[in-house]
């Protein structure tokens, strides 16, 4: 008899806390905030809204590096007009590394592929030419369609607006892909949306 009374306090002690578990795990006002990155650029504004449902390792780096500011001072550093701009190289931020610029910032998060297609104003980030998982500080913003890409580089946001200024940073002369003058990311910002019902 000792042992029923023994069990049922037992059952309902395990059912409060699973309860409990579940209900630390849920935000009390719904899903998370969206989280937005503002592009403060020599040439006008660029908003990414970040999708950590499909890059969370991704999106955690792109945040930490923008609240330091490491984004700060950078500049896009290959440019192909109408085609997409690409910036978060720290090295940039030098005049004097040109030669060494493209190549700062990457080879520290392995790939999160996803099967939403590479659209105008999608925001992925760039890797080292020999290998998909060397994906880092540096991304790149396309200005038009690039089905070729899905499967090949992460995408971690979206642009909500300023494609405007980031079709007018594509008019930038270059030589290559190399810009002449520099474009500068002057600050990002990090904002926090309520979420939507």
């Amino acid at each position: 008899m000792w042992r029923s009374h023994v069990l049922v306090p037992l059952f309902v002690c395990l059912v409060a806390a699973t309860a409990w578990t579940q209900a630390g795990t849920q935000t009390p006002s719904g899903p998370a905030p969206a989280t937005e990155a503002v592009l403060e650029t020599s040439m006008g504004e660029i908003v990414i809204r970040l999708l950590p449902e499909l890059a969370p390792a991704h999106v955690r780096l792109f945040r930490n590096t923008a609240k330091i500011g490491n984004y700060d001072g950078t500049i896009f550093h290959r440019i192909i007009m109408g085609g997409m701009i690409q910036g978060g190289d720290p090295t940039t931020k030098d005049p004097n590394k040109a030669a060494r610029y493209g190549t700062g910032g990457l080879g520290i998060l392995k790939a999160e592929f996803s099967e939403r297609p590479f659209v105008r104003g999608t925001v992925a980030a760039a890797r080292q030419p020999s290998s998909k998982d060397s994906g880092g500080t540096q991304f790149f913003i396309c200005l038009r369609e690039q089905p070729s890409l899905k499967g090949q580089y992460t995408i971690f946001g979206e642009v909500v607006s300023g494609m405007d200024v980031a079709d007018t940073i594509s008019t930038t002369p270059v030589d290559g892909d190399k810009p002449l003058q520099r474009v500068e990311i002057k600050k990002v910002s990090l904002r926090e949306l309520p979420p939507q019902p």
